[in-house]
């Protein structure tokens, strides 16, 4: 799914300013995303046409909605496309303040995800686990465990850290009955 964040605004929309204006366009994508789907997928927020971001607009919007799609276990993971240099910058800003990371990538004409990159910066175990996840492209706490058992020795660190992964929505989680298994964002499901 992508919503255009410029058709979310009033004004100007390639100037998106200001914590009240961003609570706006927070509810605005709330409603958007109302209809849960059925399988995960990538909600992409399409920056295009946005010359500059705030950081308390992309606070009261971008942090926020992602923080509450993951925080109800919702099958949307929101990723942030084709943030100009100065929206990026902010972004930069803002989670490095914040001790957060988001995704962000750029669309082609189809609509297809391509230079996918995290902003932020992840602490070297979860570094770690989001790179064997899309090496893997399909894994579960005990793969991990088994495979860099030398390295761990606690599954329950694995099963920790793509929890963390999955909240931040850098990787999908599927349940399979009492199992969890992760795999790459932008990998088919």
């Amino acid at each position: 799914m992508q919503i255009k964040m410029t058709d979310l605004v009033d004004g100007h929309p390639d100037v998106l300013a200001g914590a009240i204006n961003g609570r706006n366009v927070f509810a605005k994508l709330m409603q958007k995303t109302g209809n849960e789907p059925d399988t995960p997928q990538a909600l992409f927020l399409d920056f295009s046409g946005v010359e500059v971001a705030t950081a308390s607009f992309l606070r009261e919007t971008v942090l926020a909605f992602r923080d509450t799609v993951r925080r109800h276990r919702s099958n949307f993971y929101p990723v942030i496309a084709n943030a100009a240099p100065l929206v990026a910058e902010e972004l930069k800003v803002l989670v490095a303040s914040h001790k957060d990371v988001l995704m962000l990538c750029a669309l082609d004409q189809d609509g297809r995800p391509h230079q996918p990159q995290i902003l932020g910066e992840l602490d070297p175990k979860q570094k770690f686990t989001f790179d064997l996840v899309q090496q893997s492209g399909l894994t579960d706490a005990t793969q991990l465990w088994r495979e860099n058992g030398p390295k761990e020795t606690v599954k329950t660190a694995w099963n920790n850290r793509l929890a963390a992964l999955a909240n931040l929505g850098l990787v999908v989680e599927l349940s399979e009955g009492r199992t969890k298994r992760y795999r790459p964002l932008f990998a088919e499901s």
